[in-house]
């Protein structure tokens, strides 16, 4: 099983990685705020994660991971 990790410290909220994503389990998280005021994008269903890797591929600040 396949773990996504995104540093909200990196993470601008583009929405890149929602729209990469096969599964659609990735989303800007609207009720968080990150220490340079965007919304960070979070994996809302880990144990559907394919491990494709096309959300950390796709993000142009490298600011996900993904732990197999």
């Amino acid at each position: 099983m396949a773990r996504v990790i995104v540093d909200k410290y990196f993470c601008k909220g583009c929405g890149l990685c929602v729209d990469a994503c096969p599964k659609q389990i990735m989303a800007l998280n609207n009720e968080e705020i990150s220490q340079k005021g965007y919304h960070p994008a979070h994996c809302i269903d880990q144990a559907a994660c394919i491990g494709c890797l096309s959300c950390a591929l796709m993000c142009p600040d490298v600011a996900i991971t993904i732990e197999r």
